[in-house]
């Protein structure tokens, strides 16, 4: 059997009993990069750890990579190992974890997935923000960095939203950061709309920075915090100290 499983966003006590229990049951853990060292040594003493995650610059084809990680579960599987495949967060919220799960059963392996933490919620949660509020806000979209390079009806489709008041909570958002904004300045957000910059959630080092579409982009450059950062963009993105109350 294969395991697919979240480990939550860094901080080893947010993983769920049942990642845990599977952790330590299994002969074999391919785990990503962001995995933290304090949940790996929670593994078995006997099981294989084996990186497969994306180093920056390592020059690896991203399909490559994924073929060879397939490879390696299916090889493990076929061996009668119990192969545990680990991603930081939710294997299904931005983590290939669907397209493993499609290579798995399509060569009739069987695969569960367990849940896990992920960033975006995690942030919102340790740092108070409500990306959905009664009365405030009923919707939330979750998206990559790549929406900076959304074709204009994408796009046009995620500004509709906000424009309604829905929070936009953006992963692996850095990189295109100043494309993003310019992008949502040009079509009629206000320079005043809050976005809030948590690093390394839930580890030790979690650092939030806050400003608005304005001044977020130098506030990244000047502070440098440490990847990966999640942002969390909207009318009430803020920690609730800042807010006003709802009667």
């Amino acid at each position: 059997m294969v395991t697919i499983a979240g480990a939550g966003p860094g901080d080893p006590e947010l993983l769920t009993v049942k990642a845990l229990r599977r952790l330590q049951q299994a002969g074999a853990v391919l785990y990503d990069s962001l995995v933290s060292d304090e949940i790996l040594v929670l593994a078995s003493e006997a099981a294989e750890l084996v990186h497969v995650g994306k180093r920056c610059g390592d020059g690896v084809d991203q399909t490559e990579r994924q073929q060879m990680i397939n490879a390696l579960m299916l090889d493990y599987a076929r061996r009668g190992v119990h192969c545990m495949r680990l991603k930081a967060g939710d294997p299904f919220v931005f983590g290939r974890g669907v397209e493993e799960v499609r290579f798995l059963k399509e060569h009739g392996v069987p695969v569960e997935v367990i849940p896990g933490i992920t960033a975006g919620i995690a942030a919102a949660d340790l740092l108070h923000i409500p990306i959905t509020e009664r009365y405030r806000s009923s919707s939330v979209v979750f998206s990559t960095g790549h929406a900076s390079d959304c074709s204009l009806d994408e796009f046009d489709a995620l500004i509709a939203l906000l424009k309604e008041g829905t929070p936009l909570v953006l992963y692996m958002g850095l990189k295109n950061l100043e494309r993003i904004v310019e992008r949502l300045l040009a079509s009629g957000f206000s320079p005043a709309l809050p976005v809030s910059a948590v690093a390394r959630v839930s580890m030790p080092g979690q650092q939030l920075l806050t400003g608005t579409l304005e001044t977020i982009c130098g506030i990244m450059y000047a502070e440098l915090p440490s990847t990966p950062v999640v942002f969390l963009m909207g009318e009430h993105a803020v920690p609730v100290s800042s807010l006003p109350t709802t009667s």
